[in-house]
Order: structure tokens, then C-alpha cells, then sequence
């Protein structure tokens, strides 16, 4: 009796059956025989806060990296470019010191250190989005109440930059000329037109001190469009780059009333932003519907503009936009990456996660190795479960199949190879049960598929961190063991029975099945 009962056990779990109590079971069915359009990904794009941070060794190893996982061409975007003191004090993290002015009052030009990390970029085969800001604090005009030299971060930990509009905005114009035309200069002219130029970060929050905003920052705009076209009108610009998915449809009008350049429209928005903010309700929209109601807004307003073909660039978002190491470092990002790329597809042009790395100017200097912080990558270089989430989902295919499901995303890549993505979502704040999802396939006779796991005990940090006792100092011995338990175990060869496979997922856990 008891040998009967282990062979039971064991065949049960080789058909990944869990024995421990699930919610209710899923049926999915997959009929490969119903393409849907093509797929591409749109979360091959990344942000950060610290262009400086590129150089840095896990700056340039995380470039490589994301590069590698990627079967598109990767763009990063990076805060703090055009971020400039005067001054030897005043050259410190941030700084990029691409203008001031000499003793005589006349622009001296620097692209030295910028040129480090645009070259960066290329060893890496990253392709940037130029994010035009903030203002050098040798052009910033005097805001009344508003410090000329600092954005919305403390004081302490940034230097440099300025929130405020440029005090003559024909210099404005003419530093992006001449920094546009160094880099067609040093990079090419071919290689810079695959790149974007937006406009500013957020003029809608405190990154922009004009008065009033929306007004203040159409001069910006305008200034820096016709100054990126005058050198070559290849080259693309757009904005108008606002929190909370704001000022999209104003910024297509004005543009259009104004004949002013624009290639594309980019906003943001994060997954615990308040629908008052976002859409001007007081509704209680759940973390895993916000973003792909956002995204459908503005994408909406688009399409009902007089530039209804206009490129919709998501240049930021995240499940958080605060410290919330139950979100953003946990297994929780798999599932909900997942879901909100499957309700986003055919929406947005391209979507940037934002940050690729816990080395964050607005948080200072990095206290503990995991506090919640935006990035894929934490301290140290230790991949978070966000990391390896875009890591599987890099794998989907070129085709989409339709498929009637909420917790799945099924694709076809050009080898033949079936490749779907199935996950278990649950609140952050709820422990979710684990889930069995019944996959029944049609018009094909597969036996065997492989699966791979993100979950608690695949590719997370968490359970090795905690027997170390939780170091706030990790050792190198520490760190590598880190590295160690968060690369992804190989895929697990499973057998399907009467063109079923059952796959049971813990709750937070996300799959990806390929199917030959």
C-alpha cells in the first residue's frame, strides 16, 4: 500500500499535479491552429535614473545582459544627460557638464562624459532613447520660491540640475543643435535615426518649474523639435513624456495648430497610481488594471486625434512607484508582468520598465541590498524576479495565436516552436492559493513539451537571503550565492497524455511551455 501510494505521488507530480490544496482549476484551450497577427515585444525597452551609472561595472554587465535576452533590438532610456554644474563642487554623480558658461558669459560645450555613456551604449548594441534634461544650472532662469539649481530630490544627493525652464531659450535650442549634431557626428547619421529624442521627464510634476506648465513646457518642446530636425529630419522627437498618463491629446493639438515636429507621443504611468490623477475618478482600480487602463486611454486619444497613426512610446511604468519590497522584489513581478503585456499588446508601441537597476539618485545611496527599489537588478548585480520574468518572456514568439484566457499568452516562434506563457496572479498583499491549469490541445499531436518556472523556489533570491540571515553587508562569498540560487534551473521535460497537460502553479508563479 504505502510503494502504491508513492508511485501515485510520483506520477502525480511528474504531470505537475500539487497535493496541497488549489483554487479552482483552469481549463485552457489551445488550438494552434488560429494566428492572430504578428507579436513583438513591447517591453524591450528600459529606463534608469543615473546615466552616469553606465559606466559603472554593473551598469555596463546589465547593458550586456538585457542586450542578450532580447530578440529585438534593445532601448534604454536614462535620466540626468544634459544635468550640468559649474564648478569642481558641483561635478559630482549627476553631473554630465555638458554646458556652462566661461568668464566672458559665452557657452562652453562638453560632451566628454556623455560620450562615455552613449558609447556605452553601442559596445553594447543598446540603442538609446535621449531624454533631453534637466536643465544646466548655468542656463536655469530664477523661478520665484523655486531653487534654480535642484530638481524635486533632496538637496543633499543631487547636483547639477535644475527643474526650472531655460532662462533664454534660444541657448536652449542651440545646445540641443550642437549636442544633436555631435552625436550624428560621432555615432552616424544611420545609427542615430534608429534612436528617439524626448523631451524632458514629467513636466506635469515637480520635474518642471514653468509657470504654467503646460504652457511653458509647448515652448521647451518646440524650441528642442525644430533644433533636433534642423540637423537632420530623420531623426525622431517626441513628448510630451508626463506622469500620469497627462496632456497626450493637448500635446497632439498643440503640435498639430502649431506645425511643430513630432514622431511620437510618450507618457507614464505606475501600477498603484490614483484613478483621480490618471482619469479623474475616484474609482478603486486594482494594481493589475491600471496600467492597461492607462494605456488604453491615451491610446484612444490617439486614434481620435488628428495624428491617429502617431506612435505611442509608455516611457516609464512599474507595478510601484514607492518602496514596496512585497511588489517590486518579489515573485509577485512575474505574474503581473505577465498579465499586463497581455493586455497591452496591440496598444502601445513600446513600453520602458522603469529602472533597470536599484542604483537610484532619488533614493541616495543604497542602505540594504533589497528595499523595495525599482530595478531588475539589485545591488551587487543580483538579478531580481523581475529580471528573470522579462528573461522568459524574451522567449515568446513572432506570431500570436488567439487564445480565450486571462492567465495566458500564447505565441509561435519561426522555428515551429509553440511558446506560451501561463501564470497565477494574486494581490501583492494576498497569499493566493496554487492554481492547476488544464492545457488541452487541438489540431496538433504534441508529447512532449519543456516548462520553466518562476517562482518561490525558481530563480528567487528570497529563501537563500533569509538563511543568511538577511545581510545588510553581503560578503563576496554571499553575493555569489545570491547570483547562484536566482539563475533560472534548465527547463523540465514534460509528457503530455490525451493532448492534456496539467501544470500546476503556485500562487505569484509564472511558466513559459515550449512546444515542438
Amino acid at each position: 500500500m504505502r510503494m502504491l501510494l508513492m508511485t501515485l505521488l510520483c506520477a502525480a507530480a511528474m504531470q505537475g499535479v500539487a497535493q496541497t490544496p488549489v483554487s479552482n482549476p483552469v481549463s485552457i484551450q489551445v488550438d494552434l491552429d488560429k494566428p492572430q497577427g504578428s507579436y513583438k515585444p513591447i517591453y524591450s525597452w528600459f529606463g534608469y535614473d543615473e546615466s552616469n551609472y553606465t559606466t559603472m561595472k554593473y551598469g555596463k554587465q546589465l547593458l550586456g545582459e538585457l542586450h542578450d535576452l532580447s530578440p529585438v533590438p534593445v532601448h534604454i532610456r536614462a535620466h540626468h544627460l544634459l544635468t550640468s554644474g559649474n564648478g569642481v563642487a558641483e561635478l559630482k554623480w549627476s553631473s554630465s557638464n555638458v554646458y556652462s558658461l566661461d568668464a566672458n558669459g559665452k557657452p562652453v560645450y562638453n560632451f566628454t562624459i556623455t560620450d562615455q555613456t552613449f558609447d556605452e551604449f553601442k559596445q553594447a548594441g543598446i540603442r538609446p532613447m535621449v531624454e533631453l534634461g534637466f536643465m544646466p544650472k548655468d542656463l536655469a532662469a530664477t523661478v520665484p520660491g523655486v531653487d534654480a539649481y535642484q530638481v524635486h530630490y533632496p538637496a543633499s544627493t543631487i547636483s547639477g540640475a535644475s527643474n526650472n525652464p531655460p532662462k533664454d531659450y534660444a541657448a536652449w535650442g542651440e545646445l540641443i543643435r550642437k549636442y544633436t549634431e555631435h552625436l550624428v557626428q560621432r555615432y552616424g547619421k544611420e545609427e542615430v535615426s534608429t534612436w528617439y529624442f524626448e523631451v524632458w521627464n514629467e513636466p506635469n510634476l515637480d520635474f518642471w518649474a514653468g509657470d504654467p506648465k503646460q504652457a511653458t513646457y509647448w515652448d521647451l518642446y518646440d524650441h528642442t523639435a525644430r533644433a533636433i530636425k534642423s540637423v537632420n529630419p530623420r531623426l525622431r522627437i517626441g513628448g510630451p513624456a508626463t506622469a500620469q498618463a497627462a496632456w497626450v491629446d493637448a500635446f497632439i493639438k498643440h503640435c498639430a495648430d502649431n506645425n511643430v515636429p513630432v514622431d511620437f507621443a510618450s507618457t507614464h504611468v505606475y501600477a498603484n497610481d490614483l484613478s483621480r490623477d490618471v482619469f479623474g475618478t475616484n474609482e478603486d482600480i486594482p494594481r493589475d488594471k491600471m496600467v492597461s487602463r492607462a494605456v488604453s486611454k491615451v491610446h484612444d486619444q490617439i486614434e481620435a486625434s488628428s495624428m491617429p497613426k502617431l506612435p505611442l512610446i509608455w516611457s516609464e511604468f512599474n507595478a510601484s512607484y514607492k518602496n514596496e519590497p512585497e511588489v517590486t522584489d518579489s515573485i509577485y513581478m512575474g505574474p503581473w508582468l505577465a498579465d499586463m503585456i497581455r493586455q497591452c499588446d496591440g496598444l502601445v508601441n513600446m513600453m520602458s520598465y522603469w529602472t533597470f537597476s536599484d542604483v537610484f539618485e532619488e533614493q541616495g545611496v543604497v542602505k540594504t541590498p533589497f528595499y523595495g527599489g525599482y530595478g531588475l537588478i539589485a545591488a551587487y548585480g543580483i538579478p531580481k524576479p523581475a529580471y528573470n520574468a522579462f528573461k522568459l518572456l524574451h522567449k515568446l514568439g513572432d506570431q500570436r495565436i488567439a487564445l480565450d484566457s486571462d492567465s495566458a499568452l500564447l505565441t509561435r516562434r519561426g522555428d515551429g516552436t509553440w511558446v506560451l506563457a501561463v501564470w497565477n496572479y494574486a494581490p501583492p498583499e494576498q497569499a493566493g492559493l496554487p492554481r492547476t491549469l488544464t492545457l488541452r490541445f487541438q489540431n496538433t499531436k504534441p508529447q512532449l513539451a519543456t516548462l520553466s518556472r518562476l517562482d518561490s523556489e525558481h530563480g528567487d533570491f528570497h529563501s537563500a537571503y533569509e538563511k543568511m540571515g538577511s545581510p545588510r553587508y553581503p560578503t563576496q562569498t554571499q553575493i555569489q550565492e545570491l547570483r547562484r540560487v536566482t539563475e533560472l534551473p534548465d527547463p523540465q521535460i514534460v509528457k503530455l497524455q490525451n493532448d492534456e497537460l496539467n501544470v500546476t502553479l503556485p500562487a505569484h508563479g509564472l511558466a513559459l511551455i515550449e512546444v515542438k
